[in-house]
């Protein structure tokens, strides 16, 4: 796997993933950025949201759960010192569907937070305490 990032002005850079896919990463004004993309630690936070998202919904379809919509919602903590690490981290995914069984949609989530997702099992052997919760919403 591999990515490049290249700085363009400020505190702004593109990264380019080794597939081909692009995204703007940027910082706030007042740390000479202009606020024109989110920023690298918001975009590790996304990563890991749509890593265990990615697991959550392939278990899903693999038991045949009837999912239209799934949102994970991640709040972090960071620490006061530099380096401003992250301390904890916490999952929420809302999945809707059609007569969804608790037991499916908790089992998907345990497994990417225990077996699959690189992402987050990764930053929790790092240090970080990363935790999980689901919400069902019958549609």
């Amino acid at each position: 796997m591999k990515a490049s990032v290249k700085w363009t002005d400020g505190r702004q850079f593109v990264a380019e993933s080794g597939s081909g896919h692009s995204v703007v990463i940027d910082g706030p004004p007042d740390h000479g950025g202009r606020n024109t993309g989110p920023r690298p630690m918001e975009m590790l936070l996304m990563g890991l949201g749509a890593c265990t998202s990615f697991d959550v919904l392939e278990i899903l379809e693999k038991s045949r759960a009837g999912v239209t919509d799934c949102v994970a919602s991640i709040e972090a903590e960071r620490a006061d010192t530099v380096p401003s690490v992250f301390t904890k981290i916490h999952v929420h995914f809302t999945v809707s569907g059609h007569k969804l069984k608790e037991n499916q949609v908790k089992r998907a989530v345990e497994l990417s937070a225990e077996k699959y997702c690189s992402a987050s099992i990764m930053l929790a052997k790092g240090g970080v305490e990363v935790t999980h919760s689901y919400s069902i919403v019958d549609d």
